[in-house]
C-alpha cells in the first residue's frame, strides 16, 4: 500500500492502485504514475486518510486537474461511487524546472494544472478521465504527451535535492541537518536553500515526516511495537518526544492508533465488485478520524483526489 498511506489493509479493501515508471526521458522528473480505481456503488464512502510526503503531484480526476503541492498535514480524500484518478508524483525537487520558481510556493497549496499547461491540461483530463475500463498504457500516453510539450532541460540540482531526499528517507541513522550537511559537503544554510527552492520544504522536516512514517508503518504492521525502543531507533530523545510529535501530526497517541479495532462485521469489496472479508491485520485497524479538510486558495482538498506518496512500485494502491 506504500508508506504514508494510513490504516492501509482497510484501504485496499476500497480501492486499486496500480503504478508505472516514466519513459526514459521523464525519468529525471517524474518518479511514477499512479492510477487509483474503486467500485463503492451500493456501499458507504471510504475516507483515506494520507501522511504526504516530500513530492509534488499532478492529478487529473472528475472534478479537474490540479498541481497539488507538498502538504505539510494530514490530507483525507472521501471515495464514493464508482470512480478513478491518474496522478503523476514527480521526484523530490524535479517539479522545479516545469514551475521555474521556488517549490515552496506550492506548499500548502493546489494550484489548476492550466497554469502550467494552459487548455491542454483540461483536454488531456478529459482524455484520461472520459472512460473508466480505459488501458493504463493510453493513460499514460496522453499524460506523458502533455509532460513532453513544456519539457524543460535537465536540471542538476533537481537531481541534488532528489539525491539528498532519498538519502533521508532510506537512512535511518540520518537524524540531523547537520549530519546531512558533513555527508553531503553542503552547508545547512545551503541545503536549506536548496530544499526551499527545489523540495518545498526543509531539510528538518523531511527528516521529521521520514521518521513519522516509519513509525506509523510499524503502528499499521499489526505487530506488537516496542515504541520506546522505536523512540531511540528513529532518534528521538524518548518515547514521550516521539508520542508528541506522532499525536500533534497524526491526532492519536500511537499505541492507541496501533491498538484500535475496525468495527466488526464489516465486508467491503475491491474493483471487481466480488465481498471480501477483512484480513486479520484489517480487523485490528481503524482510519484515523477525519475531517482534515483544508481549504487552499480556495480549493477544497477533501474533494479533490489525495496527493499519495508511496515509495517504491506496488500493483494495490497510492503514492
Amino acid at each position: 500500500m506504500g508508506r504514508g498511506v494510513l490504516r492501509p489493509d482497510l484501504a485496499a479493501m476500497h480501492f486499486r492502485l496500480d503504478r508505472h515508471k516514466p519513459s526514459e526521458a521523464l525519468a529525471p522528473f517524474v518518479d511514477y504514475y499512479w492510477i487509483p480505481r474503486w467500485d463503492l456503488r451500493g456501499q458507504p464512502p471510504h475516507e483515506q486518510t494520507v501522511l504526504p510526503h516530500p513530492n509534488v503531484h499532478l492529478v487529473f480526476e472528475a472534478s479537474g486537474a490540479g498541481i497539488f503541492g507538498v502538504d505539510r498535514r494530514l490530507f483525507t480524500r472521501s471515495l464514493s461511487g464508482l470512480g478513478l484518478a491518474f496522478g503523476v508524483r514527480f521526484t523530490a525537487g524535479g517539479f522545479r524546472p516545469f514551475w521555474q520558481a521556488p517549490i515552496s510556493q506550492l506548499t500548502d497549496r493546489v494550484v489548476p494544472a492550466a497554469r502550467l499547461f494552459g487548455p491542454r491540461a483540461e483536454k488531456t483530463r478529459q482524455a484520461i478521465i472520459g472512460d473508466f475500463d480505459v488501458d493504463d498504457g493510453v493513460m499514460i500516453g496522453y499524460a506523458e504527451a502533455l509532460l513532453h510539450s513544456v519539457l524543460p532541460e535537465p536540471d542538476p540540482l533537481a537531481g541534488q535535492a532528489a539525491a539528498l531526499v532519498s538519502r533521508i528517507t532510506d537512512d535511518p541513522g540520518l537524524r540531523r541537518v547537520d549530519q546531512l550537511s558533513a555527508s553531503s559537503g553542503l552547508t545547512v544554510r545551503t541545503l536549506q536553500r536548496l530544499f526551499a527552492d527545489y523540495v518545498g520544504v526543509s531539510p528538518k522536516w523531511v527528516m521529521r515526516r521520514a521518521r513519522l512514517h516509519e513509525a506509523a508503518g510499524r503502528a499499521d504492521s499489526g505487530e506488537p511495537v516496542d515504541w520506546a525502543a522505536l523512540a531511540s531507533d528513529l532518534g528521538y530523545a524518548d518515547q514521550a518526544h516521539l508520542t508528541r510529535d506522532f499525536t500533534v501530526t497524526i491526532g492519536v497517541p500511537p499505541a492507541r492508533y496501533a491498538a484500535a479495532p475496525l468495527s466488526a462485521g464489516i465486508v467491503l469489496s475491491f474493483v471487481s465488485g466480488r465481498p471480501r472479508a477483512p484480513s486479520r491485520a484489517a480487523l485490528m485497524s481503524l482510519m484515523t478520524s477525519a475531517g482534515w479538510e483544508r481549504i487552499c486558495r480556495g480549493v477544497k482538498r477533501s474533494t479533490t483526489i489525495w496527493c499519495l506518496a508511496m515509495r517504491r512500485p506496488r500493483a494495490s494502491v497510492f503514492a
